[in-house]
């Protein structure tokens, strides 16, 4: 009973009705995508009153499990926390406010130096450069050239010679790591940044990580998940691999997605495991790249997206029964335009986009009023200490909260001159304009001068391709990183490779 208590509390909260079933929120869900009328303004939604939602805190029934006890904790934790703020608002009406002089100073200082808690993760320096960038490039942060030609000279000293780049200098290439050297590459921008990624054995190690049904391993002989797919995905379509060379890796790739969906909708690490947050963004965000979406139920992934907003807290979880994290913010906040972005492409239902199916005013809430560090950096939950990647991800879902109504004007909790956020790309989670960027560059590199260098082609943009993967006008508000259409000049478009107008990315703990 208790379990079931705990399943039914986290779900739609699009305005301030009870829902006290799991089945009214799933005909609430279903209407809602019925009944979107074309050409709708954005949602009308309001800040919550936090006293009333007091009744969406869990009831174990007298039947206590660990896993009540500890969703206890953390709704008295956040109690407290929404208390104080209500009475603060009262004498300060500006709040909540985004910190931002202490964030940027957080990542500033940890650009040039790290503290030693942070040895742990050796292996993991292409990423802790990656956060540091994306959380900077939302605030706005531009880093002084030097410093980010030293992070230019680093990432080149981690790119591997058989294709790649691994977690540090000397170490094995790895798809993870590669991933966020290219995204880190791609957000610094400049023409030897792009020219560390070096395509031609990137695509080499590709091809090495590729099993034959189509799914990937992370390294050479290493495990085999959803997170790989999405991870070299990402990367070609950056990099701008030729149809032809995308259609040799990939054959197959979106068959084995769709097997990773599981019965409650979302989708797991690998077939038959249980649906998790950052591997349903991984597989979601890499079939808006691929196409193939028709393979894969689309309303129920978006049922159990939504449902992972809780109700109290007004943040994510990762799934069912967990804990809220701030690093869902993304991982889920981001999934949600996504999935109405496929469902739109695959029934043709444009209007599905013209409003946000997840409550953007309660992230934000949580985010702003829970989840920011005095001296800087983002967190978790209440309690937890500030690291690097939940002050990226984070920050990146506060601005999908903000900017994922594309048609509209950004929906900002607070004072919009503090607390507005640049864009981020829902898929890649980068700057938009980076990811386009970088796309006409490699794109500009291979008509001139392919046949008679042998670069290799470009990543999303070449005739068919570009057409499977389009992501359509309302997954995010910033140009498209792949189709023809959207390079010569269709800057509404922002997805991945599409022929129509579209947007947005990224992984998980």
């Amino acid at each position: 009973a208790s379990t079931q208590k705990t399943i039914c509390r986290s779900r739609e909260i699009f305005t301030d009705t009870d829902f006290p079933t799991r089945n009214r929120t799933r005909r609430t869900h279903e209407r809602t995508l019925r009944k979107i009328p074309a050409g709708m303004a954005t949602s009308e939604e309001q800040p919550r009153n936090l006293s009333q939602y007091k009744r969406y805190r869990i009831a174990d029934e007298g039947c206590k499990t660990f896993t009540s006890i500890d969703q206890n904790k953390v709704e008295a934790s956040i109690e407290r926390i929404y208390d104080r703020f209500e009475q603060l608002v009262a004498l300060d009406p500006s709040l909540p406010k985004l910190h931002r002089t202490d964030h940027a100073r957080y990542l500033q200082v940890s650009l040039e130096r790290l503290s030693s808690s942070y040895e742990c993760l050796d292996s993991s320096r292409p990423w802790m450069v990656y956060w540091i960038l994306n959380a900077a490039s939302v605030l706005n942060l531009r880093f002084a050239d030097e410093l980010l030609n030293r992070v230019v000279d680093f990432l080149i000293k981690c790119r591997s010679p058989i294709g790649g780049f691994g977690g540090g200098p000397g170490q094995d290439p790895h798809l993870a790591t590669t991933y966020a050297a290219v995204n880190a590459l791609c957000i610094i921008g400049t023409d030897r940044a792009l020219d560390a990624i070096d395509r031609t054995t990137l695509k080499q190690f590709l091809g090495a990580v590729r099993e034959s049904n189509g799914a990937y391993r992370m390294h050479i002989g290493g495990e085999l998940d959803v997170r790989g797919a999405y991870c070299a995905i990402s990367s070609a379509k950056l990099a701008s691999f030729t149809p032809e060379d995308e259609l040799k890796l990939f054959q197959g790739t979106a068959a084995w997605i769709a097997e990773c969906q599981t019965y409650e909708g979302g989708f797991g690490g690998a077939p038959d495991l249980e649906a998790h947050g950052g591997y349903s963004f991984c597989a979601a965000a890499a079939l808006m790249i691929l196409g193939g979406e028709e393979r894969c139920d689309l309303h129920a992934l978006l049922r159990w997206t939504v449902n992972r907003q809780m109700a109290y807290e007004g943040g994510f979880q990762g799934r069912t029964n967990k804990l809220v994290d701030g690093c869902y913010s993304f991982w889920q906040g981001a999934l949600v335009p996504i999935v109405q972005s496929l469902i739109a492409r695959k029934e043709h239902r444009q209007e599905i986009l013209n409003v946000s199916l997840f409550n953007r005013l309660a992230l934000q809430e949580y985010v702003l009023i829970c989840c920011q560090r005095p001296t800087g950096g983002l967190i978790d939950k209440p309690g937890k200490p500030a690291d690097l990647y939940h002050t990226c991800y984070t920050l990146s879902g506060l601005s999908v909260a903000q900017h994922c109504e594309s048609h509209s004007l950004p929906l900002v909790l607070g004072d919009e001159h503090t607390n507005e956020l640049l864009p981020t790309h829902p898929v890649h989670n980068i700057p938009p304009k980076a990811a386009l960027d970088a796309y006409r560059y490699f794109l500009q590199l291979d008509q001139p001068t392919s046949a008679a260098e042998g670069q290799p082609g470009g990543c999303n943009g070449k005739a068919k391709a570009a057409s499977k993967t389009s992501v359509p006008e309302n997954v995010s508000q910033v140009p498209s990183t792949s189709s023809r259409s959207s390079e010569a000049g269709n800057s509404t478009s922002s997805e991945c490779t599409s022929t129509q107008p579209s947007e947005d990315q990224s992984m998980e703990s």
